[in-house]
């Protein structure tokens, strides 16, 4: 079956509920579709800003620290996802590795440590989890800085003697002023740690991240998810599909072994399509909605930097050219991206000073009327949901 870009366009559209917002009662269903990255900080917010209707910080904030029906913890790619909390057996526990699947790909530089240490990533990840699970089992930790410390002086006692001063050495990453080679190695081991539900984000204080265990914050035990595994493997087809095993790994951040397994366990619902001359696989109960035809409303989004909209790995899906690619996925500070039925025509970004945002959006081609105007509407309206009050605006071609 050969299928057209702009049909995937379409299908991812309405995947991630970027066709139309959704009532305010559906937050969990827009958070679920693939989770939401929130890093940088406040990412998760402005991409449910773009998924739902009368969205607002404080209804938002209440659902993941008061409710608590929202978590927030480290998930595929290490990063920072925001999910509904009863779904931790699809985001979190299907990422678990099995027995030779390591490493994934934000632990690959835990190597010098080990190598320093004398020690295998086999032999300290038992000993960081449970001290993981001692350390927040009933208390919070505030800053990642002080979490990282926290964990590695009570790994420190269980180490054999000759390792402790290797240990308590300065890091060989970044800030040997204040991190420790045990402190460096926790950090790269709490991911795998969050994937058994032992660390997630609490409230931030002050600005600050707060980590705390799954039960403390919550007040009860992950529920488990028989169909975890095949379900996490289903929502990322249907935000990201037509797709293949390879872009589901990139996605992951995980090995190509761990991700080809979990690709496998859905393999009997999985079909061909060609799109653009390329072999691509989705399940066979979402063909129909691939293929239908459009007819939803026509908008014009500004999605965030990181929105998981953005998150595919075959850009060239929504911008073919990768000059212009380069300018909306950079190595670091990600821009907005302006986008249309699902192309990107653009790039935006926000300042901040007190009680204004300043705005500016640089454009490909020069926009219609309607387009100028659907713009500063919604720029007017996400200066609104921040709480600010737009004192800038500027919308201009790139040249």
């Amino acid at each position: 079956m050969d299928i057209g870009v702009e049909q995937v366009r379409r299908y991812r559209l309405r995947g991630h509920h970027l066709d139309r917002k959704l009532p305010p009662k559906d937050l969990l269903a827009a958070a679920g579709a693939c989770g939401v990255q929130n890093s940088p900080p406040g990412a998760w917010e402005a991409a449910l800003f773009n998924r739902l209707e009368d969205c607002c910080l404080r209804d938002l904030r209440w659902a993941l620290e008061e409710e608590k029906t929202l978590l927030q913890a480290w998930s595929y790619r290490g990063v920072p996802v925001v999910f509904p909390t009863a779904e931790s057996g699809v985001f979190l526990t299907p990422l678990v590795a099995r027995p030779g699947e390591e490493p994934w790909i934000y632990t690959r530089g835990i190597t010098l440590a080990l190598d320093f240490l004398g020690m295998t990533f086999e032999e300290l990840l038992p000993l960081v989890e449970e001290a993981v699970r001692t350390c927040l089992a009933d208390q919070s930790i505030r800053s990642k800085e002080a979490l990282d410390q926290a964990l590695a002086d009570a790994v420190c006692p269980g180490l054999p003697p000759e390792k402790q001063a290797l240990w308590d050495a300065p890091s060989m990453y970044g800030r040997p002023d204040w991190q420790t080679v045990g402190g460096a190695v926790v950090s790269f081991l709490l991911r795998p740690c969050a994937f058994s539900s032992l660390v997630v984000f609490g409230a931030r204080q002050e600005g600050s991240p707060v980590f705390t265990s799954f039960s403390a914050w919550t007040g009860q035990e992950p529920a488990p998810c028989p169909d975890g595994e095949r379900e996490l493997v289903r929502k990322y087809l249907r935000c990201y599909g037509p797709s293949t095993a390879a872009d589901f790994a990139a996605w992951l951040g995980s090995s190509p072994k761990q991700a080809r397994r979990l690709w496998n366990s859905l393999a009997e619902e999985l079909v061909p399509v060609q799109v653009e001359g390329r072999t691509r696989y989705l399940s066979a109960g979402e063909l129909d909605a691939l293929t239908e035809s459009g007819g939803e409303e026509e908008r014009l989004l500004l999605l965030g930097p990181h929105d998981p909209y953005l998150d595919l790995r075959d850009r060239w899906v929504v911008l073919p050219d990768p000059a212009l690619q380069r300018r909306v996925w950079r190595t670091v500070s990600n821009p907005g991206a302006l986008v249309q039925d699902g192309k990107i025509l653009g790039t935006w970004t926000a300042k901040v000073r007190g009680e204004r945002m300043e705005l500016r959006i640089d454009t490909w081609d020069e926009l219609t009327t309607w387009q100028r105007r659907q713009v500063e509407e919604q720029a007017q309206a996400y200066a609104a949901f921040r709480e600010r009050e737009l004192a800038a605006f500027c919308l201009d071609r790139e040249h």
